[in-house]
């Protein structure tokens, strides 16, 4: 595949893209980073992973590689941000998200 502009992030684990992408005769802007599995958006979680997504890759070029599936209109693929997959950064962001949260709910003593 080629290069692609992002612009818009749905949730935490899906976003648009410019152009339309082609894949095995479908065609969509969704996509969905091979990979991710971010919180559901309507929990505090699932907002932190967006507003996370969004500073890694909104408005940024992306190539789209190794397509995995289709589903419900969007595109399962590899993600490069300037030739590297954003998938470190975004994962330490996640597991920060859970640390903190998990950090909250224990009792002080």
């Amino acid at each position: 595949m080629s290069a692609f502009r992002v612009t818009s992030i749905i949730d935490g684990d899906t976003f648009e893209v410019s152009p339309e992408w082609k894949w095995n005769g479908e065609t969509g802007t969704r996509v969905r980073p091979a990979g991710y599995d971010a919180p559901e958006l309507h929990t505090a979680k699932g907002q932190k992973a967006k507003d996370a997504l969004s500073k890694l890759i909104n408005g940024q070029q992306v190539e789209l590689s190794t397509a995995y599936k289709a589903d419900r209109v969007r595109l399962a693929c590899e993600v490069f941000v300037g030739g590297k997959k954003p998938s470190l950064d975004f994962s330490r962001v996640l597991y920060e998200i859970e640390t903190t949260e998990l950090i909250r709910r224990i009792p002080h003593v």
